[in-house]
């Protein structure tokens, strides 16, 4: 399928869940069933089937994920410069967050497994384990820092460790550095439930949106959807040919930095002092410009 099919596959699926959640078919209880089905099972078995089988060297290239951390850090320090004129420390702080903190396991990994196939797949689950590692400690720091929060540094350690981001590429990685031998069904299991993973989330993060336009906002999420979905992935095509990475790693890792703010970032802002309606309005916003950013980066790499 063409990049501007998938993509307009990816717009309509996103649009059928926004609608289906505003008629209240998705409410919250069934999108959290579709978010668990598609955090705990499909993506799971979309990062182990394609990382299983592949030569350990051919994954792990600390290239790949230093520069995607430093891509991370850069995108941070610009943030805190064209965020610093905001006055109230709730916006201020989700404003940073969303401009670095993407979507890479619900929306990043499964567009890469669909449009650039199991090999860009593998290397982006390498680039999604990275970004999870630096994603959630750098996310608490900054909301609890600026909006003098409370955060339970156990529940947040834990928040890491059971992350199955984690542990299937843990998984998938042990297989192929041990040379282990997987049953045909079993691969052809996850296989066919990894196709599931893209369609489920789309369901979910249009059912979640709330297009909702914060009042006086509108050029805060302006620059929180320029930062996010358009210098992150020239920064990643920037670092990455400095750092000589090319070729499927360097696509899969520049597709990655194109995704869009992630939905868990409302749920950070809830619990830690952040503006919730503004980081609400920012996913939505840059989701939405994401489908045709994602387009030109995609040509650009491909």
């Amino acid at each position: 399928m063409p990049f501007l099919d998938r993509l307009a596959y990816l717009l309509a699926v996103l649009l059928v869940g926004a609608a289906l959640g505003a008629v209240g078919v998705l409410d919250d209880r069934r999108t959290g069933w579709l978010t668990a089905v598609a955090f705990y099972v499909a993506l799971p078995a979309l990062i182990f089937h394609s990382t299983h089988d592949r030569p350990l060297s051919e994954l792990l290239s600390p290239r790949l994920v230093g520069g995607f951390w430093l891509v991370m850090v850069a995108t941070v320090a610009v943030a805190a410069v064209v965020h610093r004129g905001i006055e109230t420390r709730p916006t201020r702080s989700v404003a940073i967050v969303q401009s670095y903190h993407s979507n890479l396991g619900f929306l990043g990994l499964p567009l890469v497994a669909s449009t650039l196939g199991t090999l860009a797949a593998a290397k982006a689950s390498v680039v999604l384990g990275a970004g999870v590692l630096l994603h959630v400690p750098l996310t608490i720091v900054l909301l609890t820092t600026i909006n003098d929060a409370d955060a339970e540094p156990l529940v947040e350690v834990r928040r890491v460790l059971y992350n199955p981001v984690i542990w299937s590429l843990a998984v998938g990685l042990a297989v192929a550095a041990l040379a282990l031998s997987v049953p045909g069904p079993v691969t052809a299991t996850t296989g066919r439930v990894s196709e599931f993973a893209l369609p489920l989330a789309l369901l979910a993060v249009g059912a979640s949106l709330d297009v909702r336009l914060p009042a006086g906002q509108v050029a805060t999420t302006g620059r929180v959807v320029v930062l996010n979905v358009a210098l992150m992935p020239l920064l990643a095509l920037g670092v990455y040919e400095v750092l000589a990475v090319e070729g499927t790693a360097r696509a899969a890792a520049v597709v990655m930095a194109g995704a869009p703010t992630a939905v868990s970032t409302y749920v950070y802002a809830a619990e830690l002092g952040g503006d919730e309606q503004f980081a609400s309005f920012n996913v939505f916003a840059t989701t939405l410009v994401s489908v045709g950013t994602l387009y030109g980066v995609l040509w650009l790499v491909a």
